[in-house]
């Protein structure tokens, strides 16, 4: 089983939710189990359905016991809302699916004064300090991916028009533009106090003289890596529970939104495949306007 969206369902179950290693290989068996049963019918995983779930329950409750039938079910479910909530589907075909499993959760999001305040707390001129910024306001001003951001080479990046190609699912690549503060602090870290300084310390591999985010061994920067970077200035400034993987991007798409920007124009900046997925964020902003509509209408208080 080799599928990037399995690896990374199980990185987050692994580093972001500290579950144990017995935990993680039960879910890697069961989501072989369930990957076996696809590959023999020929479904592709991001497009079935009831039918095709129900079809897969019958097959396991041939050959599991009703304990394990309940266990892979939980699992898959799981798995199909990482899925949802990291934007690759608009709805779990396991959601009407009895059982224990994860719920389907709305992205979670930033308020425009978190991302604020994260930024602002990074000040410093060191190394870590200047990478580290870049790599914020180039999430959140992007709205690319983490590992979309650790795949990025030099020779995707154009200063003079301040765009970036972005390689994204699929092998899909699409053109985003880098706003004001990602460009300033991009050209802060790829200059000679920024990453030129770091590549001296690399081995001199062409992946770490074309990566644009290095680690301080001067590596090109893993996703891994990333992560506990990001994770890391979250928790100096009390966001450590809010955070995610996908925190910033979604905050990007659902602060556009609610600034006015077209449906259209975030699904081609997100790289979604279907302006379904980007409406998830429709139902968040509207959320937003609802709570702060019963908060602030004096006629509309909640009791």
């Amino acid at each position: 089983m080799s599928h990037d969206d399995v690896s990374e369902y199980l990185f987050e179950l692994s580093i972001v939710r500290g579950r144990a290693e017995n935990t993680i290989a039960s879910y890697r068996h069961d989501l072989n189990v369930f990957f076996a049963f696809l590959e023999s019918k020929h479904f592709d995983y991001l497009h079935i359905g009831l039918r095709e779930v129900n079809s897969f329950i019958e097959e396991i409750s041939r050959t599991h016991s009703k304990t394990s039938q309940a266990r892979i079910i939980s699992g898959v479910k799981g798995f199909y809302a990482f899925l949802f909530q990291s934007e690759r589907i608009a709805i779990s075909p396991f959601a009407d699916i009895g059982g224990v499993g994860v719920p389907l959760r709305l992205p979670k999001s930033l308020s425009e004064e978190e991302v604020g305040a994260l930024i602002s707390s990074i000040s410093g001129s060191t190394l870590a300090d200047v990478r580290d910024l870049s790599i914020i306001e180039l999430l959140y001003g992007t709205g690319m991916r983490i590992s979309e951001l650790c795949n990025l080479s030099m020779s995707d990046i154009y200063l003079e028009e301040q765009l970036v190609v972005v390689t994204g699912k699929g092998s899909k690549q699409r053109l985003l533009p880098i706003g004001r503060y990602a460009y300033q602090s991009l050209l802060n870290w790829i200059g000679a106090n920024g990453r030129m300084s770091l590549l001296g310390k690399a081995k001199r591999n062409r992946d770490s003289l074309d990566a644009v985010f290095l680690n301080l061994r001067g590596m090109r920067l893993t996703r891994q890596g990333a992560w506990l970077i990001l994770k890391d200035r979250a928790s100096r400034v009390g966001l450590g529970k809010k955070f995610s993987p996908h925190v910033l991007r979604h905050s990007c798409a659902t602060h556009m939104l609610d600034n006015g920007a077209d449906l259209r124009v975030v699904q081609e900046l997100l790289g979604h495949a279907s302006v379904a997925t980007t409406q998830i964020y429709t139902k968040v902003s509207s959320e937003r306007i609802r709570s702060v509509y019963f908060s602030a209408h004096p006629r509309a208080i909640k009791g």
